[in-house]
């Protein structure tokens, strides 16, 4: 019997998925579907969700779409992009906001929304979590508004006779801390009843495998991270140990006895069917020079296939007899503009051209890659994996490398010219959150470093902002001691500036130099460098350790960049994240004393100017600088 399910149209969307995993969480089994497809997709539906996406409704080239699929008598959700095209298909006006929303906003229900079905039980006043710059702009006809925030008057619509529900924000993240509830409001709605659960997702991966691998043995591509590790165990439960093969490549970019360790954790838990194979010259050969992410990234993932193929040669393993996998989670896919109609923000290395030309050919299996980081937490622990293993932070293939800044030393004129630009925005943006104990020492500035960022399901690369408060003993800077200070300072930020998509706070610089020796300087991805990055991150996790706040964050990246006042040496910034699924973060307030205890320490590094914290949110920053 076909299985009731409610489907999301993928408009391309960082969240698309996201949206199912909610559903799917809940209970109700949910489909992803182009928006283009055809009626027979809908057959066994009860209802459709509209994802958001990075096109603009009014663009000349738009996610094609069936409007036919308007026509179904199903109840019909839109989110962001999905809000808006509704509201355009019905007859209403979309185009730019007067102010853009991303990050934090409050969703007001009015009155006609507090007897909406799709509120039941939702605060009058609720946190949503926003990332648009266009909006609906006038009703269409027969829709009513059923909630706005503060610079979105129509932010939720509904037209209860079509049953068609659409909201501005996404109720897919854990920052809109009653999305749930509206999705379960949405599927009442939809009476859809409950028919799926976790034991349903783990027998369907193993049945996955089994069909995709039919007679073949698996290599797989074994870093030590939990998605490889969970999609170790699963190959190994559907296939058994003598048909796999984990190879894990100590690739010249991990932790400080990184490899070893994960060799011990392995060896420990009773998995005795992998290799390591050292190949960290040959990757420090593939960066060499390069000083783009992208160009880094796809070197990085494209040497994995060169040193999987001298492994197989060496193994003198039978290439007709083997398939490959890869621990791949589908905010990797998402992120690599890997669905029709998303945009690429960062390249992984696991969607490399070597690697999608096997996908192609049918030869990689990749368990979990509909799944996100806790759903593939969840299954390793049902596996009966140690925490050790699934509750690590995650460390993707290329490791530390993403995590070394590189630079030429040269500043073209669009740079400098986009500097100069950023530097003119946030002078503009008054910072009056601070109390006046700081606000007399506070000092604005940007950084000349590029970082990625996501804005809207677009791929930004653009500068930081840093602000600093008064100057301590010993080069340290005051830190003021509200984190939600900061961070609304930091969401000021962003939210106002074109060529702004970070802001970092800066808390010690080294007392022997001035700010006017700063300058970039150049460097690339070097075992030097390297080395220097792993002092630091080795510091700040010991510390995070000791202090029990390891298990509190999701993860954490230190992060290397070209400067400083010479050459030879670097300044750090730290990036601690709180996250559940990936696809939105908040940055983490670490206690004050810890931070401060890790700062000292790294302080007295050598080579070493200035030490940073990224105040900043996903979106509109990606976890990492690259």
């Amino acid at each position: 019997m076909a299985r009731s399910k409610i489907v999301v149209l993928d408009f391309g969307s960082q969240y698309a998925h996201l949206i199912a995993k909610r559903f799917r969480a809940m209970g109700f089994y949910t489909e992803i579907a182009l928006p283009s497809a055809d009626l027979s997709e809908f057959e066994n539906a009860k209802g459709i969700v509209f994802s958001g996406g990075p096109s603009s409704v009014y663009d000349e080239k738009v996610p094609d779409f069936n409007e036919k699929i308007l026509e179904l008598d199903l109840p019909v959700l839109g989110l962001c992009y999905g809000h808006q095209l509704i509201a355009k298909s019905y007859g209403a006006e979309v185009g730019k906001a007067e102010v853009g929303e991303f990050g934090f906003a409050r969703l007001e229900i009015n009155e006609a929304g507090k007897s909406s079905p799709l509120f039941k039980g939702v605060s009058e006043k609720t946190q949503v979590w926003m990332s648009h710059q266009d909006g609906v702009l006038s009703l269409a006809q027969g829709f009513e508004v059923i909630g706005s925030t503060k610079d979105c008057p129509y932010a939720a619509l509904q037209n209860l006779s079509k049953k068609r529900f659409s909201l501005q924000c996404h109720c897919e993240v854990k920052d809109t801390p009653e999305g749930n509830k509206i999705f379960a409001n949405f599927a009442e709605i939809c009476g859809m009843e409950k028919n799926w659960d976790e034991d349903t997702v783990l027998n369907h991966i193993l049945e996955s495998i089994k069909k995709d691998a039919g007679d073949k043995n698996i290599l797989l591509f074994l870093s030590g991270g939990v998605d490889s590790t969970v999609a170790f165990a699963l190959l190994n439960k559907a296939l058994g140990q003598e048909r796999v093969l984990g190879l894990h490549i100590d690739n010249g970019f991990m932790r400080k006895n990184e490899s070893a360790s994960v060799a011990k954790a392995y060896n420990d838990f009773g998995f005795n069917n992998f290799i390591v194979k050292d190949a960290s010259a040959s990757f420090l050969k593939a960066v060499e020079g390069l000083t783009d992410p992208q160009k880094k990234r796809m070197a990085v993932g494209e040497n994995f296939i060169k040193v999987r193929d001298q492994v197989v040669a060496e193994q003198k393993l039978d290439e007709s007899k083997w398939m490959l996998a890869q621990g791949t989670l589908y905010p990797d896919i998402i992120e690599s503009g890997g669905t029709k109609n998303s945009n690429t923000i960062k390249t992984h290395h696991n969607r490399v051209e070597g690697i999608q030309k096997l996908i192609a050919q049918g030869l990689i299996i990749e368990p979990l890659k509909d799944l996100y980081k806790d759903e593939v937490r969840a299954i390793g622990k049902k596996l009966g994996l140690s925490d050790e293993l699934v509750m690590r932070h995650p460390f993707p293939g290329p490791g530390l490398s993403i995590n070394v800044l590189c630079s030429d030393g040269k500043v073209s004129d669009q740079d400098k010219n986009e500097f100069e630009e950023a530097k003119k925005e946030l002078d503009k943006i008054e910072l009056d959150m601070f109390c006046e104990d700081c606000a007399p020492y506070l000092e604005k500035s940007v950084l000349p470093v590029r970082s990625v960022g996501v804005q809207g399901d677009f791929r930004t690369y653009r500068f930081p902002a840093v602000i600093s408060f008064k100057k301590l003993d010993g080069g340290f800077r005051h830190l003021p001691g509200k984190w939600e200070k900061l961070d609304a300072a930091s969401v000021k930020i962003t939210n106002a500036a074109k060529y702004l998509n970070r802001c970092i706070i800066k808390l010690w610089q080294n007392p022997y130099v001035k700010d006017s020796d700063f300058a970039i300087q150049e460097g690339y991805c070097t075992k030097e460098r390297l080395d220097q990055l792993r002092e630091a991150d080795k510091i700040v996790l010991d510390d995070l350790h000791n202090a029990k706040w390891y298990s509190k964050i999701f993860q954490h990246l230190t992060i290397n960049i070209p400067y400083a006042t010479d050459r030879d040496r670097f300044s750090i910034v730290l990036r601690p994240v709180c996250s559940e699924d990936v696809m939105t973060a908040r940055f983490a307030p670490l206690p004050h004393d810890l931070l401060m205890a890790m700062v000292l320490q790294l302080s007295k590094l050598n080579k070493i100017d200035a030490i940073y914290y990224d105040l900043t949110n996903k979106p509109p920053a990606t976890f990492g600088w690259e």
